[in-house]
C-alpha cells in the first residue's frame, strides 16, 4: 500500500483492545491514530489509562504511550480522524449495537470483536478463510444504513475457531451431527491469573452464553446470502459444552462428528492439509501460510506449546480416529485472543481492504 490507513481502536484499554495495539505496531496496511475508551479513561495518556492493568507480554508500543485517549461516545470526533475503527468495548449489548451503528452512519467502517451484531441479518460474521463470500451482504447493509462507505463486519465467537475450520474443510462429506466440548482459557473472560486466583487449580463447568453461541454461530458461517441477508445453514445438528480451565491463552475442543458421506481417514487428513482461503490466495499480512496444522503425535495439540502456531493465527488438530458411536473424533486448538479475537479481526480488516470495502477517506 502507498499510504497506511488510519485506524481507531474503540475500547482500546481492555484486554482485546491491548491486543489490537500490539498487533498493529508496524502493520504494513494500518496505523493506529486514535484510541478511544469510556469517559473514565478519556483525557489521559494511553500509558496512564492502562497503568497497572496492561495485560500483554510485550511492552506498550512507544507510538501510543503518549496518545491521549478519546471518549468513544464522541463518535463524530473519533470518526473524523480515522478511515475505520476496530471495536472491542465492554458494554451492554444494546449499547454496543447502537455505538457500532453510529460509527457506521458516520461513514466509518467498523470491524467488531463484539457479539452484539453477530445476528444482525445484513452484518457479515466472518472467518476469512471460510466465508469471505458473505462480505457481499455489506452492500445491502449500506442501503439500510443510508451510507456510502460506513458498515459493520464482525468476527465470530472465539471458541468456535477451535473446531469450525476443521469441519468446514469436511463439508463436502456432509456432516450431520457434531458433539463438541470446549476447554476455554481465562483470557477469554479478559482475565489473568493475578486477577482471577480462584481459577488456579480449578475448572468451572459453565461459561454464560457460550454454548448457544458455539452451537448456532457455525450455522451462520456456513449459511448463504439471500435477498440481502445471511440465512443460516439448516445443519449439521451441533451440541456443545463449554468449560473454563486454568490456562491463560488457547481454547481446546474435543469433537465427535458423523457424516452423510463418511470419508476415509486419509480423505480427512488430505482435506485439512489442502484447506485454505482468500487470505492465503491474497497473501494477507496476518494470514497463516498453513491454516490447519495436523499433528501425528498422540499428545498434540497442546495448549501451551501449539497455541502460537504461525503467530497464533493458525489452528491445529490431532488425535483423529474412528469412534464407536459417531464416525470420527478429534481434538482442535486455537489461540483465543489472536485467531479468536483481535488477530481474527485484523485479518478481516486486511481482507476488507484488499477487496476494496475499506479505503482511505
Amino acid at each position: 500500500m502507498d499510504k497506511k490507513l488510519k485506524v481507531g481502536i474503540v475500547g482500546g484499554t481492555g484486554m482485546v483492545g491491548q491486543r489490537f495495539i500490539t498487533l498493529l505496531e508496524n502493520h504494513p496496511f494500518f496505523e493506529v491514530k486514535v484510541i478511544a475508551a469510556s469517559s473514565r479513561s478519556a483525557g489521559q495518556t494511553y500509558e496512564k489509562a492502562v497503568e497497572g492493568r496492561w495485560k500483554m507480554e510485550a511492552p506498550i508500543p512507544e507510538a501510543v504511550k503518549t496518545m491521549v485517549v478519546m471518549d468513544a461516545a464522541k463518535v463524530e470526533e473519533v470518526a473524523s480522524q480515522v478511515d475505520f475503527v476496530f471495536c472491542a468495548v465492554d458494554m451492554k449489548k444494546d449499547e454496543i449495537k447502537a455505538l457500532e451503528e453510529a460509527y457506521a452512519k458516520a461513514e466509518t467502517p467498523v470491524v467488531s470483536n463484539n457479539s452484539a451484531n453477530r445476528w444482525t441479518p445484513d452484518v457479515p460474521m466472518v472467518i476469512p478463510e471460510i466465508n469471505d463470500a458473505h462480505l457481499e451482504v455489506i452492500e445491502a447493509q449500506k442501503k439500510r444504513l443510508g451510507t456510502t462507505r460506513g458498515f459493520i463486519a464482525v468476527k465470530p465467537n472465539c471458541s468456535i475457531q477451535s473446531y469450525v475450520p476443521m469441519l468446514s474443510a469436511l463439508l463436502e462429506f456432509e456432516p450431520t451431527t457434531v458433539v463438541a466440548s470446549t476447554y476455554q482459557a481465562i483470557s477469554g473472560a479478559g482475565k489473568t491469573f493475578k486477577e482471577w486466583p480462584e481459577m488456579i487449580d480449578n475448572v468451572i463447568p459453565y461459561i454464560g452464553g457460550e454454548e448457544e453461541k458455539s452451537e448456532q454461530e457455525p450455522l451462520r458461517i456456513w449459511g448463504k446470502v439471500e435477498d440481502g441477508q445471511i440465512v443460516k445453514a439448516a445443519g449439521p445438528v451441533i451440541t456443545t459444552q463449554c468449560i473454563r480451565v486454568p490456562v491463560l491463552d488457547g481454547h481446546l475442543a474435543t469433537v465427535f462428528v458423523s457424516f452423510k458421506k463418511k470419508p476415509t481417514k486419509e480423505q480427512i487428513l488430505e482435506a485439512w492439509k489442502n484447506y485454505s482461503g482468500k487470505p492465503q490466495t491474497l497473501n494477507l499480512p496476518s494470514a497463516p501460510k498453513q491454516f490447519i496444522h495436523y499433528f501425528e503425535e498422540d499428545n498434540r495439540p497442546q495448549t501451551n506449546i501449539d497455541r502460537n502456531l504461525e503467530g497464533g493465527m493458525a489452528v491445529s488438530v490431532g488425535r483423529l480416529r474412528e469412534d464407536t458411536v459417531y464416525d470420527y473424533k478429534f481434538v482442535g486448538l486455537s489461540h483465543n485472543t489472536l485467531r479468536g479475537a483481535a488477530g481474527g479481526a485484523v485479518l478481516i480488516a486486511e481482507l476488507l481492504t484488499a477487496e476494496g470495502y475499506i479505503t482511505a477517506k
